[in-house]
């Protein structure tokens, strides 16, 4: 049996008996090691996995998860809600793309799509079932714009992808800006064709005192991106300290300020960030030791070498493959998986190529984004499904128009590389 055949079947099979994704990648690298390279000894996957974790900059994952779970708790997202709502919710529309903007300034401060969904899914949907849009709008809205999050700095995907390329996070947390904020452009902008073929009523239109308080309530909440997006941009710190400073501007937030989180509420907080952490983290040391024994036994090229090979002279192709590969993988895989795999087999062949590595690193979180919204298994959908106890179905049902907005924003991106690259050659060209 070819390596290949054999690496599939193991996953295939532990994958459909209901194992979490970590243990297939053990397990499968595991039965390559005995049966194929019976030289090789299980100590030196566990050193691989080992390493996987150790770059200091995986040290942002769990407080920038942190800080997330400490806005979720308290007032910081309804307060960025009110302050989109009072200027945009009288538009055709308005309603819907509220909850666009607002996933998008909430991403700015939390990094985490799961967070953005609940966050603010869970005011916004019973609003916009209320104004008249179905249901199925309102989830694939929800879960689609919550994934601008992975754009939107801080970003846990970029830093993954940031420590398994080598390419600079600070730089690719600034390359993100512009794609982020396209796509709720073009979100908005089917928002309000879709709200004036269903006849959806407009709202009041609030006035500038509402507006200005609404802004002054919210002004603490905008400190988030202004800190981690300024002091990247400024130089004044790294992008593991400005998860630090995350952390410590939530909590003098909620703590002290908003006083919507209590001392008795932070161990319940740091054990669901501790959860989570160790998921991502286990999952980051799987897949390296994964990779690493798939990369031994030479399988990427068996799969790939050839196309890639013949697509290093032909930036535009080069940047096809690789947006369809992580599109494809990340439609059934978790993201974090499909990022520790994917990106060492293209590595080489983009730094053969004329491609800059920020750019690939911005498209390739934008593939991650698609796929955490798309069926089958995209992670979105189950966290929808969880937190608004909807059908699989329904779910789903909405998401097409979306994704084909952001496969757009993927071919504006490819064509005009400055709406990423703009404002990273800014800040540090």
């Amino acid at each position: 049996m070819s390596p290949l055949t054999l690496v599939l079947l193991v996953l295939i099979v532990l994958l459909l008996l209901g194992f979490p994704m970590m243990v297939p990648l053990i397990g499968a690298a595991l039965v390559l090691m005995w049966t194929q390279f019976d030289f090789l000894q299980p100590t030196q996957l566990i050193q691989q996995m080992i390493g996987g974790v150790q770059p200091a900059v995986l040290t942002a994952v769990p407080m920038f998860i942190f800080a997330a779970d400490i806005m979720t708790k308290g007032h910081t997202a309804a307060r960025l809600l009110d302050l989109v709502m009072s200027f945009v919710g009288h538009l055709r529309g308005g309603l819907p793309i509220t909850t666009a903007a607002s996933c998008t300034l909430f991403g700015a401060v939390s990094g985490s799509t799961q967070a953005t969904v609940v966050a603010m899914g869970q005011p916004l949907r019973p609003r916009l079932l209320e104004a008249g849009y179905k249901d199925s709008f309102a989830l694939a809205l929800i879960i689609n714009a919550s994934d601008i999050a992975l754009l939107i700095p801080p970003s846990i995907g970029m830093i993954i992808y940031g420590v398994v390329s080598g390419t600079s996070v600070g730089e690719l947390f600034i390359a993100g800006i512009g794609p982020g904020l396209l796509i709720l452009a073009l979100f908005s902008a089917y928002c309000y064709v879709a709200s004036r073929r269903q006849s959806i009523p407009t709202l009041p239109r609030a006035g500038w005192h509402m507006r200005l308080r609404a802004l002054r309530k919210a002004v603490f909440a905008l400190g988030f991106p202004v800190i981690v997006i300024g002091g990247i941009y400024s130089g004044l710190f790294s992008p593991t300290e400005a998860a630090a400073i995350s952390v410590l501007y939530a909590l003098i937030l909620e703590l002290a300020i908003f006083r919507a989180v209590s001392l008795r509420d932070l161990p319940a907080l740091a054990l669901s960030t501790g959860l989570v952490t160790a998921v991502v983290f286990i999952l980051v040391a799987a897949g390296t030791a994964f990779s690493w024994m798939i990369s031994f036994a030479q399988i990427p090229d068996l799969l790939l070498g050839d196309l890639i090979v013949r697509a290093q002279d032909r930036p535009t192709l080069l940047l096809a493959i690789i947006c369809v590969a992580f599109f494809i993988g990340c439609m059934f895989v978790d993201p974090i998986v499909v990022i520790l795999i994917l990106t060492p087999i293209f590595t080489p062949a983009i730094a053969a190529s004329s491609l800059d590595p920020v750019l690939v690193g911005t498209l390739v979180t934008l593939q991650v984004a698609i796929g955490s919204a798309t069926p089958p298994f995209g992670c979105d959908i189950f966290t929808a499904i969880a937190v608004f106890r909807r059908p699989y179905a329904e779910v789903v049902r909405g998401t097409p128009p979306f994704i084909l907005l952001l496969l757009l924003a993927n071919v504006l991106i490819i064509a005009f590389p400055v709406i990423a690259l703009g404002l990273r050659d800014l800040a540090f060209g």
